[in-house]
């Protein structure tokens, strides 16, 4: 089990991962309205990204250069479904549904890691876990405000929980990977394998390609179309990465999936900043609710630390 200091780290590291996710909304949004289709904005972000981290990927495997071979089947994977998939999952979801929808559907991922944990592991998740978890998902649906009774796209439906399926994957696999691979390398190899796949469907007609090189508005002011997408590659993607694979290797894969709910929060307050959207009376009571199920969850886990007989969970260390 990890001590109080290292789970206050992976607490804190789980909590800057989802404000640095949080920010992506704003940036993003000021490219997709100056004409840039999502999926070429996200292949350009996690490309960059990938790049940034490459260099200190390479220095932190030095040596190591074997870890990547046997860990290829790992990295394909989480290019794919963490990176690629969650994303463009998201962004496709948003086409047919409603973005509180979509977000929503993209989140039941919580509920596919206990699931995973419970089918795979043998972990049944305990009445405080199953309590948190119906919190945070009435707070989450609070949070969003869900209100009318329009018939939800299949096709949107479908991609909203593809996207659910690869955020699931990213919890899973940042807390799981051989914790010998370096989290730089993990980010760096994910990114830069899901960028090439985005642009390898793009090119083949899959996706849509399309961007505009010139000035953009982003929270009230007019801007290069550098400006975001530096903070979509290296606020919410170098960073954001970096510290939700530290928080999941410290943490478990449950705590930090839940922890990540908070990114709907930071991008309500982030929206709210940048974009003069302020959140209602509903959303603040969503808030408190997925704050209280955080809570539960992390109640349940420090209980069940001092209960625990002599066999620990599987959990990977944290890799400097």
């Amino acid at each position: 089990m990890c001590s109080d200091r290292s789970a206050g780290l992976g607490l804190a590291l789980a909590l800057l991962s989802a404000a640095t996710f949080g920010t992506s909304g704003t940036f993003a949004r000021s490219l997709i309205a100056a004409g840039w289709s999502a999926e070429f904005a996200v292949a350009v972000r996690v490309t960059t990204a990938g790049l940034v981290l490459a260099v200190p990927a390479a220095f932190a495997l030095r040596t190591r250069w074997h870890l990547l071979r046997g860990n290829a089947p790992a990295l394909v994977l989480f290019g794919l479904l963490a990176v690629a998939g969650a994303q463009v999952g998201f962004f496709n979801a948003v086409r047919y549904l409603p973005i509180g929808v979509a977000l929503l559907l993209e989140y039941l991922a919580i509920i596919l890691v206990v699931g995973w944990m419970w089918a795979v592991h043998g972990q049944r998740p305990r009445r405080l876990t199953v309590t948190g978890s119906v919190a945070a998902i009435a707070g989450l649906a609070l949070v969003l405000d869900l209100t009318g009774d329009s018939t939800l796209s299949l096709a949107g439906v479908a991609w909203g929980l593809f996207a659910g399926i690869g955020l699931a994957a990213y919890f899973l696999m940042s807390a799981r990977v051989d914790p010998r691979l370096p989290a730089t390398a993990l980010a760096s190899g994910g990114m830069l394998i899901g960028g090439a796949v985005l642009a390898a469907l793009g090119a083949a007609g899959a996706l849509p390609m399309t961007a505009t090189f010139g000035d953009v508005h982003l929270a009230g002011f007019e801007t290069s179309w550098v400006v975001p997408i530096l903070g979509l590659s290296l606020v919410a993607g170098v960073a954001s990465y970096l510290a939700g694979i530290g928080a999941a290797r410290i943490l478990d894969a449950r705590l930090s999936s839940f922890v990540g709910l908070t990114e709907v929060l930071f991008a309500i307050l982030i929206a709210w900043l940048a974009l003069n959207e302020l959140p209602t009376l509903i959303q603040f009571a969503g808030g408190a609710l997925i704050i209280a199920g955080v809570a539960l969850v992390r109640l349940d886990e420090l209980r069940a630390s001092t209960t625990a007989p002599t066999v620990a969970p599987e959990r990977a260390p944290v890799v400097a």
